[in-house]
């Protein structure tokens, strides 16, 4: 069982930033590949961001990149997911997430939810002038 605690989201201004962060379960980081999903109303959870477990490789969705960076820092066991130059399409609810372990410690690009076992509770972002 890994548990996840989502942080840092807000209302922000377009064109600001926020940090979201993601606690995990002690050593997670060691086993898990950790993704960022987003749902806004009406629409389908999407993957935004995801980082492998070992060898350091992230994907990112194709209408954040460039502006979400996402990060991990195994020693806080933290997952960070820095977001920059944002726009009023990226409100949703943030959320963060473990890959099965029958998927391996790696992310893939498509990036998909139904691979993803273990979930926070999730973190507003609005971005509104």
């Amino acid at each position: 069982q890994v548990q996840l605690v989502e942080s840092g989201g807000g209302l922000v201004q377009p064109g600001g930033s926020l940090r979201l962060s993601c606690t995990v379960s002690k050593f997670a980081l060691d086993y898990y590949a950790i993704g960022w999903f987003r749902q806004a109303p009406g629409k389908e959870r999407e993957g935004v961001s995801c980082a492998s477990s070992s060898n350091g490789a992230t994907y990112y969705l194709h209408s954040v990149k460039g502006r979400f960076t996402i990060s991990r820092d195994n020693a806080k066991n933290t997952v960070f997911l820095q977001m920059n130059s944002l726009k009023p399409e990226d409100t949703a609810v943030y959320y963060c997430a473990a890959q099965s372990r029958k998927y391996g410690p790696y992310c893939t690009e498509d990036m998909d939810r139904n691979e993803f076992e273990y979930w926070g509770q999730g973190t507003q972002v609005t971005v509104s002038s």
